[in-house]
């Protein structure tokens, strides 16, 4: 308990701008739900960030692995060195149970057998994870092992690591496992008792994640998320003199000063759009999905923003993309989904076409004149 006390008289440290002042070399705060970035220090700076480097390697077992399968530890995977869960060359795991020793335990030699089960080899893994994080956007980021091991190329940023947590906590199975405080997995000489090495589950309101970093390179770092009344953020600190206290410095900035608004739902009217040459002359557009932003609470000022096509041709089919919805907050882009045709529009028949297009001559050659 005295460390919950302790934290808590840490949150107080806040600049004359009312944002909270860290010791991390490179800090943000990221809305789990909309991605938007409530607060950042050095958040593309690439950096050493030790067992964080652990999410990603989770993530890629989960997608592209067996829980259920078993795999023989091997002499190398037992033998790596740093954190480990004590695995034994030739005892059987499944990946669930490795993945557990992983992310709770911060077990490096859980990650070597992970990437071998999968991949086959820990360097086809890593080339699975350094593809995966370019597809997630986390361009500053390359790993060079799964575990994040000393390495000079093994850098990642705290930003990167906040939009692959963003990912990795849509994948139940991972959720789950990072918000566990204990778990029990078998092991050659009896049971295996797993405590999780992030101590913010024990202590914050709301904490259900997710993964504690040190080596000498990287200091003391710590991804964690939490979640509120519906509202889930995640928070990173790299080389923190403190990261317990200074995570829940940055969670209560974000919960303390930010809410959530829905700005658009999913089939809501927002205009209509002409038709040419359609069996009706407009077609309602609506929202492809629900839009929620997240504003501070004194400026909650949002500008939306349609960009639609110019012109439709009948015909147009229900769901067509006929535009996207951008929502701004000074001047900032934080939001956009498509805009959809909400029903079809039928082509008019052939011969009612080409009679329109003859009315239309005649009036033009013989312009009606007011007398």
């Amino acid at each position: 308990m005295f460390f919950y006390e302790e934290a808590l008289a840490a949150t107080g440290s806040f600049d004359s701008s009312g944002t909270p002042s860290v010791s991390a070399a490179a800090a943000i705060v990221m809305d789990a739900e909309t991605g938007q970035v409530l607060y950042a220090k050095n958040p593309h700076q690439p950096r050493p960030i030790a067992s964080t480097t652990k999410i990603m390697t989770a993530l890629v077992a989960l997608e592209c692995g067996n829980l259920k399968a078993s795999t023989t530890i091997s002499e190398r995977a037992a033998g790596i060195e740093g954190s480990s869960i004590y695995l034994k060359a030739g005892e059987k795991l499944t990946l669930e149970e490795l993945i557990y020793g992983a992310l709770m335990h911060s077990g490096n030699d859980a990650c070597v057998a992970i990437a071998e089960q999968v991949a086959g080899s820990e360097r086809n893994f890593v080339n699975l994870m350094n593809f995966r994080a370019r597809q997630l956007g986390a361009r500053n980021t390359t790993f060079a092992n799964t575990n994040g091991l000393p390495d000079e190329r093994h850098l990642s940023t705290a930003y990167d690591l906040a939009l692959i947590t963003r990912y990795a906590l849509k994948e139940p199975v991972f959720r789950s496992i990072v918000a566990t405080k204990t778990h029990v997995i078998p092991g050659p000489r009896g049971k295996r008792y797993l405590s999780n090495t992030n101590k913010l589950l024990w202590s914050y309101q709301g904490a259900d994640g997710v993964k504690t970093g040190t080596t000498n390179a990287a200091g003391k770092c710590l991804v964690s998320s939490a979640t509120r009344e519906g509202r889930s953020l995640i928070a990173v600190v790299l080389h923190s003199d403190d990261r317990y206290a200074e995570s829940i410095r940055l969670l209560n900035y974000g919960f303390n000063n930010y809410t959530q608004e829905r700005v658009a739902s999913q089939g809501e009217v927002f205009t209509h759009l002409e038709v040419k040459d359609g069996v009706k002359e407009k077609v309602p557009v609506t929202a492809a999905k629900d839009l929620w932003v997240t504003v501070p609470l004194n400026q909650r000022v949002i500008e939306k923003s349609m960009m639609l096509e110019q012109e439709l041709t009948a015909p147009v089919k229900k769901g067509q993309v006929v535009g996207k919805l951008q929502v701004l907050q000074q001047g900032e882009l934080v939001a956009e989904t498509n805009l959809l045709a909400r029903t079809d529009i039928e082509r008019l028949p052939e011969h009612t076409l080409q009679w329109k297009r003859f009315v239309g001559l005649v009036k033009s050659i013989f312009p009606k004149t007011d007398e």
